[in-house]
Parts: structure tokens; sequence; C-alpha cells
């Protein structure tokens, strides 16, 4: 059971801004009002994907989806940068692994503003749980989903430090504080299961 306040307060102290909603219809909400008029990327989230958020945002935003790949060198240079985490540490670190970079690029350096939303399944106790679960059942999971052949997505159990040429799992961005140079940097907490 993720302790909230305990999470919420850790964040906090390492510079993010917090929100924490019931739903994820809650939260996309909340984002479609505060994100309007502006140039806003999306990262390759299933998270994001499962919010719906994207067609909410497109509406009223010039709004580029990770998945179309041919907005991915213009999806660096938005105002706002959309995108969740594979590891949540209730200490406050935020996990990402990627594969070409891009994703975990964007949330370093660039936007103006930067939302993670994460569901409550992608909470770990501390640090070592949240890079665990980040290398262990999120990457396999995504492995199996882009269809790799990489032993990961073929048993779909662990991560198995491969050296397939296909392998996603190639960077590893830890962000234990908000990085310098970014508005806002905000944590988007839901009390639902989302993504992987």
């Amino acid at each position: 059971m993720t302790d909230w306040t305990k999470l919420t307060k850790n964040l906090e102290e390492r510079g993010f801004t917090v929100h924490t909603f019931a739903t994820k219809e809650e939260a996309a909400d909340y984002l479609n009002r505060e994100i309007d008029g502006v140039s806003v990327a999306f990262g390759g989230s299933m998270t994001v994907q499962e919010m719906g958020l994207y067609p909410q945002l497109a509406a009223h935003n010039n709004a580029l989806w990770h998945w179309d790949r041919a907005g991915l060198m213009e999806a660096l240079a938005t105002d706002v940068y959309i995108t969740s985490v594979n590891g949540l540490a209730e200490t406050g670190e935020l996990i990402n692994i990627d594969g070409t970079g891009n994703r975990v690029a964007s949330t370093l350096y660039g936007h103006k503003k930067v939302y993670f939303v994460v569901g409550r399944n992608k909470v770990a106790p501390d640090y070592d749980a949240a890079l665990w679960r980040a290398r262990n059942i999120a990457s396999p999971k995504n492995a199996q989903r882009i269809g790799v052949d990489t032993p990961c997505a073929v048993k779909g159990d662990k991560c198995y430090d491969c050296k397939s040429p296909q392998r996603i799992c190639r960077g590893l961005v830890v962000l234990w504080e908000k990085p310098k140079g970014t508005e806002v940097m905000e944590v988007i907490l839901v009390d639902e299961d989302l993504g992987y």
C-alpha cells in the first residue's frame, strides 16, 4: 500500500510539484485544463495512452505523439513534455529506462514544463526496488509490446542484461531532484494501475 503523504513529501523536498488523483479521468481533466495553447509532446507511455490524453490536448494545443516518428525531433523543442516513469521510489527517485534516448532526454532538459503521470503500480518502497521494477517488470513488458527478439520479451519474466542488437534497455536515467532550468516538473500520481 502506497503511503501517498510520504511520497508527496519526499517528491516535494526534491523540488517536484505533486498532484494526486483518484482516477485517470480526473488526472486527464486536470492536465487538459493546465495545458492550453502551447506546444506539447508525449513520450512513449502506455500510461498516457491509457488515459486518452493525446486527443484531448491535441484539440487546443500543438501536440506531437511519440509513436508518430515524424515528430521526434520537433518534440525536443516543445514547451511541455508529458511522459511517465518505469519506477518511482517512495523516497522520491524517478527512474526511466530507454532504448533510443529521446524520451529520457526530454525529462532532463529543454522543456519549460515536464509532467510525469504515474499509476500506483509503478511505486516501489525505495530506490533499489524501483530500479528492480523498471528492469524486471516494465522493460520486459515493453519489449513484448514492441515485438523485439530478446530474452525478456520471449519469457516476459525479468531482465537478462542481454547483448541482443534488439535490446531496448540502453540508457538509464534517475532523477534524484528536479533538474535546473525547467520551470515546472510535476508528478501526477494516480491511484489506479496504469501502464507498465
